[in-house]
């Protein structure tokens, strides 16, 4: 229906209960939809009505039913789904980056549940993770890098495509500061590993976890402790590597044993390494990206799966670096 410039759609939905959780609590969604497009949406039974001018009519409508699509497949919508679907037609990655259709389905499975990559960047980046013996993941907090990579470890362990878990951080500040901290090593290097703990939670019951720790087939470990190791049959992830330094990464990447598969994660705008010190992922970048069995993914503010204003944040920063 059309009236001057506006035009009207009207959407069907069969299940009503599902339509309860496409418009959220107080129907917070489709307020949310409504301050993004400018469209007026409203609800009449078991269809939504939504007016507006075209374009912005046409975007409310594709993000409508591509939440309720979600939803008919079990999986839940949230704020920050919505903002994914608005980000969806959005460049991805920077160019060279491969290209995986949208509605290309790509799903992990854990212990406790199925992941679901959000954006095309992350399902070419799982797909790398399967796919390729290293691979890197570079970009801005909150896109998933480090949380896909140990999902897809946790399902090749219980695949048993490898035998053990290996997961790893640079401690950047395990000198002198460090030593001040109480307790024996492991307390003192525990607060540096605790993100790699939250997200094996995600992934593996409690007791489980507590008992593959306990046998060693999951190891949580600061990068000075790989030295000297070969790691066999393993999924290795070294998170935070733009805090090693050219020699920690050179040393880590060595450590790639037969059988085992490798992931790199770490943002290059957020280095913690001293002034002066180059961080050995922008060396691996620079030495590495012509080999053609690694593959390098990259991740911006649209891949973030955060809250949306963290996206923001971002792309603040990033065009202020930029001006620059």
């Amino acid at each position: 229906m059309t009236t001057g410039n506006l035009t009207e759609a009207v959407l069907e939905f069969p299940d009503n209960r599902l339509l309860i959780e496409l418009c959220g609590e107080y129907d917070r969604n489709l307020t949310d939809i409504e301050a993004r497009t400018g469209v007026q949406i409203l609800r009449r039974g078991n269809q939504l009505t939504v007016h507006g001018d075209p374009e912005a009519q046409a975007d409310a409508t594709e993000v409508l039913r591509s939440l309720y699509d979600r939803l008919e497949q079990g999986r839940e919508v949230g704020q920050s789904d919505i903002d994914r679907e608005f980000r969806m037609g959005e460049d991805q990655g920077p160019a060279g980056q491969m290209e995986m259709p949208v509605g290309e389905k790509v799903e992990i499975k854990t212990r406790k549940k199925l992941i679901e990559p959000r954006t095309d960047a992350q399902k070419v980046y799982v797909k790398s993770l399967f796919d390729n013996e290293l691979a890197f993941g570079i970009g801005p907090a909150g896109t998933g890098k480090t949380y896909l990579a140990v999902a897809v470890g946790v399902n090749m362990l219980i695949t048993g495509a490898v035998d053990k878990i290996i997961l790893s951080r640079p401690a950047v500040e395990a000198g002198e500061k460090l030593g001040y901290l109480p307790g024996d090593m492991k307390d003192k290097v525990d607060p540096y590993m605790q993100p790699l703990y939250d997200a094996l939670n995600d992934f593996v019951p409690g007791k489980q976890l507590a008992k593959m720790m306990e046998d060693k087939v999951i190891e949580i470990a600061p990068l000075a402790f790989m030295r000297g190791r070969t790691l066999s049959n393993a999924f290795v992830v070294l998170d935070e590597a733009q805090n090693a330094t050219s020699m920690q990464m050179k040393m880590f990447l060595t450590r790639l044993g037969e059988g085992s598969r490798m992931v790199i994660t770490g943002d290059r705008t957020q280095i913690d390494l001293p002034r002066g010190m180059p961080s050995g992922l922008a060396d691996a970048e620079r030495l590495l990206d012509r080999i053609p069995e690694i593959s390098f993914n990259y991740f911006t503010s649209k891949d973030v799966v955060r809250h949306p204003l963290v996206a923001a944040i971002i792309e603040a920063y990033e065009k202020d670096a930029e001006k620059g």
